[in-house]
């Protein structure tokens, strides 16, 4: 069992290029697809409180219903928030990669990097072409 976790949607190139990035540093990662097998309130609590990030910033705008939710509007209190996001999974921005070493919403796809406990193994460009690892493993564009 792998010791890393991505909350992941197969429809999201972001989410697909995270895990070919946890991949091709050596480890198949426990891959939940969160819009089939949503996390329930204490794990999305917990991962909340892992990333140290407010719950509003792990709202998902594009392709879901917070503007029809009004979810812009102030007023709504961390645990409605929640509810929400436990109501409408795809209100969950993605994709969470939990690892040994953090816990992180990987937007952009390269923030995984700093999180896995083992250095990419090989070359790696994403869906895009942009490249993002060398020949070497090592992180291009990056001191």
């Amino acid at each position: 069992m792998s010791n890393i976790t991505i909350y992941h949607n197969p429809a999201c190139g972001t989410s697909r290029n995270v895990l070919a990035m946890i991949r091709n540093s050596g480890e198949e990662p426990n891959v939940i697809e969160y819009l089939k097998t949503p996390p329930d309130r204490m794990t999305l609590i917990d991962l909340i409180k892992a990333m140290d990030v407010p719950v509003r910033d792990l709202l998902r705008k594009k392709g879901t219903p917070y503007e029809e939710l009004s979810l812009d509007e102030p007023n709504w209190t961390d645990e409605q928030l929640i509810d929400f996001m436990l109501q409408h999974p795809i209100l969950i921005n993605r994709p969470i990669v939990v690892t040994p070493l953090g816990t992180r919403l990987c937007r952009p796809s390269e923030a995984v990097l700093d999180i896995l406990p083992q250095p990419q193994q090989a070359a790696f460009s994403k869906e895009d072409g942009e490249a993002v690892i060398d020949s070497k493993g090592k992180r291009i564009g990056k001191l």
